[in-house]
């Protein structure tokens, strides 16, 4: 199957083909053997419409720790990830489209979800449901039922660190801490946590300017390279990114991952946890 992921057009492809596609390239396989589209958005949205095949994912119930009374948004365990992706009809083997309408929030979310469970076979629909119905492409109400799949969870503990985890790394000199926040939140400025600030040592790389405001599509590898080199990120380190809940940091990750990153991780606890907790160091 082919993977290509931006369009000729564009001066500047990413390194990594294959994590982005087009709406063209998505209406070509519609229908298609071993691929399965998951709409993002919230459930009335997707009552009504979505792409013709996609199924509903309620990613904050289905793939984030429900056990926990902390309020913080944490990756399910395995066995719970594995359930929740089996009766969605994602299983071993398949081919993924995420789409969303947050700017790829979402769905780049799921897709480091996907990845730190062993699933590579993911990929993002650039500009989401209003890049797929922007060009009068055919959309459903009907709701599919998918045969249930088998997802065999194989954890990528590199790829996820916790609080203790990050505690471990600061100072390390091969390691980039990367706050994807707003610059406001990153200075001390704002928040709704017991401390404002960042954790000493990261660097604010915000990731809302990466996508374009009304076409929610990615931004050409020359710009998202330009605003990576603002912040001196460079190959060769390990990259740590973090927001406030673990989702733009998840589209930070996505994005150095497209351009040619190898070795990213999201702590997904994030400044809601390391900012309510008073042992932690913290900088302003």
């Amino acid at each position: 199957m082919s993977t290509k992921s931006v369009s000729e057009s564009r001066t500047a492809a990413p390194a990594l083909p294959g994590l982005l596609v087009e709406p063209s390239w998505l209406r070509e396989r519609l229908g298609g053997p071993g691929l399965r589209m998951v709409d993002l958005r919230d459930a009335d949205a997707y009552a009504e419409g979505h792409i013709p095949g996609a199924v509903h994912l309620d990613w904050a119930t289905d793939l984030v720790d429900v056990s926990l009374e902390s309020g913080l948004f944490l990756l399910a365990g395995p066995d719970q990830a594995s359930a929740a992706l089996g009766r969605a009809g994602v299983g071993n083997g398949m081919s993924v489209v995420l789409y969303d309408d947050t700017a790829g929030l979402f769905a780049a979310r799921v897709w480091w979800s996907l990845r730190v469970y062993g699933f590579e076979s993911a990929r993002i629909l650039d500009g989401g449901y209003g890049a797929w119905t922007g060009d009068d492409r055919p959309i459903s109400n009907a709701q599919p039922n998918p045969s249930p799949a088998t997802f065999t969870a194989r954890s990528q503990i590199r790829m996820r660190l916790t609080t203790a985890d990050v505690r471990g790394l600061l100072g390390s000199p091969d390691v980039m801490l990367l706050d994807a926040r707003a610059p406001a939140e990153y200075r001390g400025h704002q928040g709704n946590t017991r401390r404002l600030g960042h954790i000493p040592g990261a660097v604010n790389v915000p990731v809302a300017a990466m996508t374009k405001p009304i076409s929610q599509r990615f931004r050409d590898g020359d710009d998202l390279r330009t605003m990576l080199n603002k912040a001196n990120v460079s190959r060769g380190r390990r990259m740590v990114c973090y927001d406030g809940s673990g989702v733009a940091a998840a589209k930070l990750a996505f994005v150095l991952t497209l351009l040619g990153h190898d070795d990213v991780a999201v702590y997904d606890g994030g400044w809601a946890e390391w900012g309510n907790r008073l042992d932690l160091p913290v900088d302003r």
